[in-house]
C-alpha cells in the first residue's frame, strides 16, 4: 500500500543486518531484505514484508529488491547497507584480485543500491541511507585490511553524497561497530574495550533505528562510532 514507511536492508539474513530489519519492522516499517543465503527471504516474509535471495554485488539482484518495494508500497524511505566478509591477509600479500573483492564487499555494496534508491528518494523529497561500516575505518587494524581501506573510502563517499543530496532531504550516515556479538568472542578483544564487553547486534540496530527516525533529521554525512569506547578519536 502506497504511503507506508518502507525500509530495505541488504546482506540482512543474519547478524547486524537481520537485527536492523527486525528493529525497523518493530518501528513500523514495511521491510524488504536481501540475502545471498535465503535467510533474508524468510526473514522478510516473517516480518510481514518480502525478501530477495541474491547478492549486493549484483545490480540485477538489487534492482529486484528495489523494484519489489516500489511494486508493493510505492516508495522507499530507508536503505540499510550491510556487508559480508572480504579477504584478509598480511597487507603486502593481498593480491590485486583480493583488493578488488574487498572494494566490492565493503564499498560498492553501498554504492550500487544507493544509485537505485536515490532517484526514488528525490521524487519523495525524503530518504535515509545508513551504511554499516567499521570502527576501524579511521584507526585501521592489520586484522581487517581490505575492510579498513574500503570503508575509509566509504566515509569519503558518504560526505560527498551528503553534500550533494542534503537539499533533497536525503541523508546518509555510517554506523561504525566495534566488537559485536555476531563475531566470535575472545578475552583479548573483550579486554581491549573500555566497557569490557562486546556490543550486541541489537545495539547496532537501535542506532540504525535512531538514524532512520525523525529525531535524527538534522544528522547527515556522519560516522557514528558504536564500539564501547575502543576508538576515541577527537
Amino acid at each position: 500500500m502506497a504511503g507506508e514507511k518502507v525500509a530495505l536492508v541488504t546482506a540482512g539474513g543474519s547478524g547486524m543486518g537481520a537485527a536492523a530489519a527486525k528493529r525497523l519492522a518493530a518501528d513500523g516499517f514495511k521491510v524488504g531484505v536481501l540475502s545471498s543465503s535465503g535467510k533474508g527471504e524468510a526473514l522478510g516474509a516473517a516480518l510481514g514484508g518480502f525478501g530477495v535471495t541474491g547478492s549486493n554485488q549484483s545490480n540485477d539482484d538489487l534492482k529486484r529488491l528495489t523494484d519489489g518495494a516500489i511494486a508493493r508500497w510505492g516508495r522507499i524511505d530507508v536503505l540499510v547497507n550491510s556487508a559480508g566478509h572480504g579477504p584478509r591477509a598480511q597487507i603486502i600479500e593481498i593480491s590485486d584480485e583480493d583488493w578488488h573483492k574487498g572494494i566490492d564487499t565493503y564499498f560498492l555494496n553501498a554504492v550500487r543500491p544507493t544509485r537505485l534508491v536515490t532517484p526514488v528518494m528525490q521524487s519523495q523529497k525524503s530518504g535515509v541511507i545508513i551504511n554499516i561500516s567499521t570502527a576501524w575505518a579511521f584507526e585501521p587494524s592489520a586484522m581487517f585490511p581490505t575492510s579498513a581501506v574500503a570503508r575509509a573510502g566509504l566515509a569519503a563517499y558518504t560526505k560527498i553524497f551528503a553534500d550533494t543530496y542534503a537539499a533533497d532531504n536525503i541523508r546518509m550516515n555510517n554506523v561504525l561497530p566495534g566488537w559485536i556479538d555476531s563475531l566470535p568472542a575472545t578475552e583479548e578483544r573483550r579486554g581491549s574495550v573500555p566497557m569490557q564487553r562486546y556490543g550486541t547486534s541489537e545495539e547496532i540496530a537501535a542506532t540504525i533505528s535512531f538514524l532512520a527516525s525523525d529525531g535524527a533529521a538534522y544528522i547527515t554525512g556522519q560516522n557514528i562510532r558504536v564500539d564501547g569506547g575502543i576508538t576515541r578519536a577527537v
